[in-house]
């Protein structure tokens, strides 16, 4: 088995795996480790919870200390785009957890904070940061970022990205960088918006997708049930009570959707918490410590606020309603059986859902086993068979992504010992 010091890996680096119980790099860091090492660009498909912080941020900081600055104020030489708050931080904590005996500094900036704190770090000078687009952007046109010197380019979520309308503020940053820089671009799901976008900056990349896309983990245990819209908040306080669960992480379709939902459960005694966009940062803050803490033991997410929480222990994900598109059923189910242990993924599916829960079937190739055993079974909200649905109608054309094109060493205007 592939350990940490196959990979090349200086030991810094290797000291603090060792302090964070790293004992076997994941298949997206044995397949990209060594290519982002080469000097190579990547484009990598990879849910989140398979590793791929470390599988760019040890390569990032591994170069970045071989070829040293000189003396005096500190450049920007590593810029990470996260699409959430919560990401962001989370990338933050990797950097600072892996470069812990490195001389480098980082520092993650993003908005519903004052910026006064991060305007006094930028003044002091980073190596890497790690940042929201909009908050960066905001900073830059203030004159506190400069980006003139920025060896490292990572687009994090990139299919998240686009679904929360980054592209112009993606291709305003990419306006702003030197053009001789390293790229690596990660995204859950590879759909031709994706490929379309990586083509624009990227230089003859190495195509890693360890999983095949949009692919569910094994070892989740998926479920769906059938109710009426009104029985919903009634089936699910049920499933909570009666089911053996440390935490579980629960989707709503919208930001009021999960506040309403947390309410409804605490009438019923059942202790929750929401997170979305329109909750304050210190709030969102708050209830993600108590989510880890185990004082909040239920979390209502929307699907943009979900990215970024990578809590250990969430036994369940429940889809009180059900995701569209259908690739973010493979990230919200993606929050459960991390690491090897067991999860389960439960949808509740009411009447005119049928097409949404037929689409995600269609997406990951198996028919969710339905559970109608219960006391607010529907037999009107069950949709017609996949097979029934696709003789209705024609099928659509699906773009292909383009070949891989042949690997060549992309080499930068940055020194590259050892190669």
């Amino acid at each position: 088995m592939t350990t940490f010091t196959d990979l090349q890996l200086i030991e810094p680096l290797l000291k603090a795996l060792s302090e964070e119980k790293y004992e076997h790099p994941t298949p997206i860091q044995v397949r990209a480790i060594p290519q982002l090492l080469d000097g190579r660009d990547v484009l990598g498909c990879a849910q989140t919870g398979t590793g791929k912080t470390a599988a760019f941020a040890l390569p990032i900081l591994q170069l970045m200390a071989e070829h040293s600055r000189k003396s005096g104020r500190r450049p920007i030489r590593a810029l990470v785009l996260s699409p959430t708050r919560e990401l962001a931080a989370q990338i933050g904590e990797s950097f600072a957890a892996y470069g812990r005996h490195m001389h480098l500094r980082h520092l993650v900036v993003f908005g519903g904070v004052k910026q006064h704190s991060q305007v006094r770090s930028l003044a002091r000078g980073v190596d890497i940061l790690v940042a929201t687009p909009g908050r960066m952007l905001d900073l830059q046109g203030q004159g506190h970022i400069d980006l003139g010197s920025v060896e490292f380019f990572v687009l994090d979520e990139a299919d998240r990205m686009l679904d929360m309308g980054f592209v112009h503020d993606i291709r305003k940053v990419l306006k702003m960088l030197p053009r001789t820089r390293q790229n690596l671009l990660f995204s859950a799901t590879m759909p031709q918006t994706i490929v379309e976008l990586a083509s624009a900056f990227l230089d003859r990349p190495v195509r890693v997708e360890v999983d095949p896309q949009a692919s569910t983990v094994e070892a989740i245990a998926q479920r769906v049930m059938f109710t009426e819209k009104s029985n919903k908040k009634h089936l699910l306080a049920n499933l909570i009570k009666a089911l053996d669960m440390d935490r579980a992480l629960v989707f709503t379709r919208t930001k009021h959707g999960a506040n309403r939902l947390v309410k409804q459960l605490e009438r019923v005694e059942i202790t929750a918490a929401a997170i979305h966009g329109n909750k304050s940062q210190n709030a969102r803050t708050r209830a993600l410590n108590g989510f880890r803490q185990g004082t909040i033991r239920i979390l209502v997410a929307t699907d943009l606020a979900s990215r970024g929480i990578d809590v250990e222990g969430i036994s369940h994900v429940f889809n009180y309603d059900l995701p569209h598109p259908a690739e973010n059923y493979v990230h919200r189910i993606g929050r459960t059986g991390r690491a090897g242990a067991q999860g389960v993924a439960i949808s509740l599916c009411e009447p005119g859902d049928g097409g949404y829960l037929r689409a995600i079937e269609k997406l990951i190739g198996m028919d969710i086993p339905v559970v109608s055993k219960h006391h607010y079974h529907c037999e009107a909200a069950i949709p017609p068979p996949l097979q029934h649905r696709q003789s209705q109608a024609k099928p659509r054309a699906h773009s292909r992504s383009p070949r891989k094109r042949r690997a060549g060493h992309n080499r930068r205007g940055r020194p590259q010992s050892g190669r």
